[in-house]
Formats: C-alpha cells, structure tokens, sequence
C-alpha cells in the first residue's frame, strides 16, 4: 500500500475543503487526522516507528511545514486513542482542544473532559485552565465510577475536593469572614469548583428562627438539579455541631423558601479539614463536607 501518497491527499483534500466549506472544516480536520493517524500506525508496523519522521521531511516540502514529526504523531496518538471510541459527538471540539486532551492518555479523564467541553462551550484555554487544576482527580472515586458506568448522578457528585480558592489579596490568616470575602471576590471560579448550573442568590442570608436571626453564610440556586444550596464555611474541622447548623438552615428553606416544583435543598460544609468519621454518621444524605485549598496561583 502507498502509505505516504494516501496520507498527502488526505491532507491535501482536507486543505482544500476548509476553504471551500468553512462550516464544516472543523469536521473535516478531525476526520483527516483520524484517517491519517491510522495510516501512520499501519505504516508502522510495516516499515517501523522511523517512517514517520521520513514522512514528516516529505510532506514538509510537498504540502507544508505545519506536518512536521510531532504534528504526525499527535495524528497516531489521536487514532490510537480514539480506534474504539470514534462518534459524530466528538467533532464538535476543535483539533486545538484535542492537542490538550492527548497527553492525558486515560479514556475517562479524557471522556470528562470532552463532556465538560460541550456541556459548557469551553475554550482551549478554558479547558487547559481546567485540566491544569487537576479537576478530575478531585472528584472522588463514586462519582468517577458513575460516569464510567453512565449511572445517574446528583448535584453534589461533582463538588471538587479540595475545592480550590484563589487568595488573590494575599492574606496570611484566613478567617471564615476573610474565606467568605475571598469566594465573592472570584464568585463565578467558585461555582465552577461546585459543579455546572450554579446560580448566585446571596451571602449573609438571613433567616429568622424563634425570635434571633441566622445567617447563611452562602446562598445559591442549581438550575439543573432545580434546587436551592445551602454552604456554610468553617476555617477548622469539621465538627458535628456543623452538621446541625447546616441542616436546620436547609429545613428552613425547604419550609419557607423553595417551590413545591422544586427539588429539596442541598448542604455544602467548607471545612479547613474534613472528618469522615462524622460524616459516615451524617443521616442526612443532602449533606456533604469538603476541605479548601487555598492558592495564590490560578
């Protein structure tokens, strides 16, 4: 077979069509550098992994200096980690935003990662933002097996752990009011760190309870799971007295606040350091704690 005629047409044709079909060269790129990709690994096994670079040296004079060694590799690698998993779903992702999902090699990092994309129309640079956080290795082990076996999930399995806040003043002692001014000052990170469809309602919400009043210390609203979320912030460990406060913040919201349409409130405990023994006790499943991190870098 002539591996090397076969993989310049494609390429070549793929040029062609990108500028005679715009909407569709998007399609088009990730369709050719798959072909190709597989041309390249075929090539491989007859004439060895060196014929990649011979190929490089000729395309560069015979269809442009873009298809050098490293761009025909990243071409095998996409075959190689696409060959069972290939569906129209995965070219609405430019070829750019693959360049940052191929060193991550696992199928279901990946998998959650081109999920996220579409879910929530990121850039490359958002989702280079996002990987380099490490975004998927914070979410714990049943949520990932959820998403391995297709299985439902709720609201709180993608709240990261530990979540991360961005110190941006610089403070050296964090206090629950300095955390709470820290969160507000980068709202819109901190919901990402909680998941997808969060909705900011308030801070310092007050409730009247008997004859005081209480304060949540966040107030959200998840358009997804249609439910209200309550969060609380800790600068210690988690404690059970916690567990209580949160609870009672979240039956006064299920009773005075949200819709009969609407799903029973969530709790988020943000601790400095989490318990699980407390929790494993926690009958209240709503409920979940999380440590925080936090970072002068983002």
């Amino acid at each position: 077979m002539d591996y090397y005629n076969n993989i310049k047409n494609e390429l070549i044709n793929n040029e062609i069509t990108k500028r005679i079909k715009d909407y569709s060269k998007n399609k088009s790129d990730l369709e050719t550098y798959y072909k190709v990709g597989k041309l390249l690994s075929d090539a491989g096994k007859h004439y060895g992994d060196g014929i990649i670079k011979q190929y490089s040296i000729k395309l560069r004079n015979d269809v442009g200096v873009k298809y050098n060694e490293r761009t025909l590799r990243r071409y095998r690698q996409f075959y190689l980690l696409f060959n069972e998993k290939w569906s129209q779903i995965a070219t609405k992702l430019s070829w750019s935003h693959y360049v940052e999902l191929l060193p991550l090699k696992d199928i279901n990092k990946i998998n959650y990662y081109i999920n996220l994309c579409i879910s929530n129309n990121l850039s490359r640079n958002d989702l280079r933002q996002r990987i380099k956080n490490k975004e998927y290795e914070r979410l714990d082990e049943d949520t990932k097996n959820k998403l391995i076996n297709k299985e439902e999930v709720v609201v709180t399995d993608f709240v990261k752990d530990p979540i991360i806040i961005k110190n941006s003043s610089n403070y050296e002692i964090i206090s629950e009011k300095v955390l709470q001014k820290l969160i507000l000052e980068d709202i819109s990170n901190f919901m990402k760190e909680l998941g997808s469809g969060f909705c900011f309602i308030d801070n310092e919400f007050k409730l009247k309870i008997g004859d005081s009043y209480n304060y949540i210390d966040l107030l959200l609203f998840n358009y997804i799971y249609n439910c209200f979320v309550v969060i609380e912030l800790k600068v210690t460990e988690l404690r059970k007295e916690h567990i209580g406060q949160i609870e009672t913040y979240m039956n006064y919201v299920d009773k005075n606040i949200k819709s009969l349409t609407q799903g029973k409130t969530i709790g988020i405990i943000i601790v400095k350091k989490d318990n699980k023994f407390i929790m494993e006790y926690c009958s209240d499943n709503r409920i979940i704690s999380r440590e925080f991190k936090i970072t002068n870098n983002w």
